[in-house]
């Protein structure tokens, strides 16, 4: 399974950015998805993740009522759409594929290579 996120970019505090994160899999369906970030500086850390059918969703405290994910099993594709931005939420931000629904990365057994979100002004 490879998985590839776009959508990345420099925003201003209070802007939104809608990451995407395409996997080349026929069995996308079967797989919990999530998305972490690693800060700069600090260690990779969850932000949100969904379940296989898109039905049961999970956030972090600090991204919870402000980031909202989403899938679409039909394009093998999950989202990340981020709104009321802060520059705390700066970082790479990495999705994940993993068979059961998990906060710890340590489960996650497939992983993108990144895509930059800088929140500044």
């Amino acid at each position: 399974v490879q998985l590839v996120e776009s959508g990345g970019g420099l925003v201003q505090p209070g802007g939104s950015l809608r990451l995407s994160c395409f996997a080349s899999t026929q069995t996308f369906s079967s797989f919990d998805m999530a998305w972490f970030r690693q800060p700069p500086g600090k260690k990779r850390e969850f932000v949100a993740t969904i379940n296989w059918s898109g039905g049961r969703t999970y956030y972090s405290d600090s991204v919870n009522g402000r980031f909202t994910i989403s899938r679409d099993n039909r394009k093998d594709t999950v989202f990340l759409q981020m709104d009321s931005l802060k520059p705390e939420d700066t970082g790479v931000y990495f999705c994940a594929a993993a068979t059961a629904t998990a906060t710890d990365e340590a489960a996650y057994d497939y992983w993108g290579q990144g895509t930059q979100v800088t929140v500044s002004s």
